[in-house]
């Protein structure tokens, strides 16, 4: 494998890092661990830590995997890997 594509996969797999902590924070952490505390703050008439458990980690996945296409289609026109 050539160094380019080292770049490559080493930049993915850093976007892959940060997106899935992003993800695992959210819903382990928020809905999960810190929900009490949460709880103290309403959202649309719900409990904070309610909505991140039932709602907001399902969001934040979708946003997430929208985020991930945009960085990867960017990625790809940077190392010219991408669909012409």
């Amino acid at each position: 494998m050539s160094d380019r594509m080292k770049q490559y996969w080493k930049k993915n797999l850093g976007y892959l890092a940060i997106l899935l902590s992003i993800w695992f924070l959210v819903s382990y952490l928020f809905g999960i661990l810190l929900v009490e505390p949460l709880n103290s703050v309403r959202l649309g008439g719900f409990k904070l830590g309610f909505w991140f458990a039932q709602q907001g980690s399902i969001y934040t996945f979708v946003i997430l995997i929208f985020v991930y296409v945009r960085l990867m289609n960017k990625l790809d026109k940077e190392f010219d890997v991408d669909e012409k």
